[in-house]
């Protein structure tokens, strides 16, 4: 089921950013000891970069303060609606068209401490064992997160069972970097073969396909990654479609957005799917 506004579509415009010009000089002689108009550039893009620091700080501490909001609210949530609203959302994925048909996705794995959307259900029903009778078409191979440092530095690794899973220093669960048989796991950004979808958790997000993360960037990080990967290969963008309890979205223009933020191209919450980019409403028809 897909749920959206009429008339609602993509808009950066209000996120752009534009250089400020600089001044025109016009050729004269310069004395010896005169400032030389390249001197006047540097100091024009040192205030510019000063302006640029200032606007961001801006909008991460408007971010700070919107993760506190957000937070709260999330943990008001009375366990029954969010149990109800988990099922609801994961019962609208494994049910969509688009889900059944992709044949190599990211999700993440949820963790009930973070109040993430629980995607329990779709991961087991990935991760499966196929049956003697079981379509080989409908098979699915999983990549799931795994951090490596404090840098931002986020892997996506093949998984094919619940096993393959380590807690780590959190207590969160990710993929051990070694398989069984000693083998480096796949990392989706050195696979020969694109994903289909992305499944994305985040704190909130808006209509316009604004995300807010935790504050560490590792998911921009890795989807600018992944969409720079693809376009170098001449593969199709995957969807990127984040998992969202109805408290989660708020009102457009709420969300700040710095230029490395990464737009979803569709929300599933647990009245629907609701499109945002022209991809997603392409999987609407």
């Amino acid at each position: 089921m897909c749920k959206h506004d009429s008339g609602q579509s993509l808009d950066n415009s209000h996120a752009s950013y534009c250089a400020v010009p600089l001044p025109f000089f016009r050729p004269a002689a310069i004395p010896r000891c005169q400032t030389s108009p390249c001197s006047a550039i540097i100091t024009m893009s040192t205030s510019e970069e000063q302006n640029l620091s200032a606007h961001l700080d801006t909008i991460f501490k408007q971010k700070k303060v919107l993760r506190s909001v957000v937070k709260r609210d999330l943990k008001s949530m009375d366990p029954p609606l969010r149990s109800q609203q988990d099922e609801a959302i994961q019962r609208i994925v494994l049910e969509a068209p688009w889900f059944r048909a992709c044949k190599r996705l990211c999700a993440y794995i949820s963790c009930s401490a973070l109040r993430e959307v629980d995607t329990t259900q779709i991961l087991s029903h990935i991760l499966q064992k196929p049956s003697p009778e079981s379509d080989l078409e409908m098979r699915k191979k999983l990549y799931v997160p795994r951090v490596e440092d404090k840098n931002r530095n986020m892997r996506m690794l093949n998984i094919s069972s619940t096993e393959d899973l380590i807690a780590n220093s959190m207590n969160i669960l990710e993929p051990a970097p070694i398989d069984t048989g000693g083998n480096d796991r796949e990392d989706v950004l050195l696979a020969d073969e694109p994903v289909d979808l992305l499944l994305l958790p985040g704190l909130a997000f808006d209509k316009a396909g604004r995300r807010l993360g935790r504050g560490g960037g590792y998911y921009d990080t890795f989807l600018t990654r992944y969409q720079e990967r693809a376009k170098e290969r001449n593969w199709k963008q995957p969807l990127k479609i984040a998992l969202s309890y109805s408290v989660q979205i708020l009102d457009e223009g709420t969300i700040p957005r710095t230029p490395n933020d990464v737009l979803v191209d569709a929300l599933v919450s647990p009245s629907g799917l609701i499109p945002i980019s022209p991809a997603a409403l392409e999987i609407c028809h």
